[in-house]
């Protein structure tokens, strides 16, 4: 399983490469500080855990670990990597519509493809963002969302014309690094 989710991103990989897209910065300038509406969650800044690991270790994505785990994704992405992952809060799970959590942990298919929507290929560090307003992001899951940058603060529009804001950037990790977010990505329809 772990073998096919990999080659499977490999060639989704290759194929933005062959098509000469590129992994697009998508998270806020370092020496910005980050829209938020409550604190962000406290997150071990160190390269030694990878992104799992250190998610889990931060205590505020219990939800998102637990969809990772039904979707079948937690040994792809304590792979090999590099991955940036946007990682939604508990909070920002619990935003969903009454249902749509549910719903999603019992269909893998979709499940898969939203968690795959919150990952783009290699390692998308904050200070690459300069410049990148109204660009568009392809990520694992193929689709694509579009990067808002207004006073040195980032949001993320998805396919379904929701925006969401970085509350948190640059967690290192082993095989990545996250960007957190306050919000859930969704794919087009």
């Amino acid at each position: 399983m772990k073998t096919t989710i990999l080659a499977a991103a490999a060639i989704l990989g290759l194929g933005l490469a062959a098509t000469g897209c590129t992994a697009t910065p998508v998270a806020s300038p370092a020496t910005s500080a980050p829209a938020a509406s409550s604190p962000a969650p406290a997150m071990t800044e160190s390269a030694a855990a990878d992104i799992v690991d250190t998610a889990v270790a931060a205590g505020d994505f219990t939800t998102l670990a637990t969809a990772l785990t039904e979707a079948g994704l937690v040994d792809t992405l304590k792979g090999e990597g590099p991955f940036t992952v946007f990682a939604p809060t508990d909070e920002a799970f619990a935003k969903l519509p009454a249902g749509a959590l549910d719903g999603l942990l019992k269909d893998k298919e979709a499940l898969t493809g939203v968690l795959t929507y919150h990952v783009v290929p290699g390692e998308v560090m904050a200070s690459q963002v300069a410049g990148m307003d109204g660009q568009k992001v392809t990520t694992v899951q193929g689709g694509t969302f579009t990067v808002n940058v207004k006073d040195g603060k980032v949001s993320l529009t998805d396919g379904a014309g929701k925006t969401v804001n970085v509350i948190k950037t640059d967690i290192t990790a082993s095989n990545g690094v996250i960007h957190v977010i306050d919000g859930v990505l969704l794919p087009a329809a």
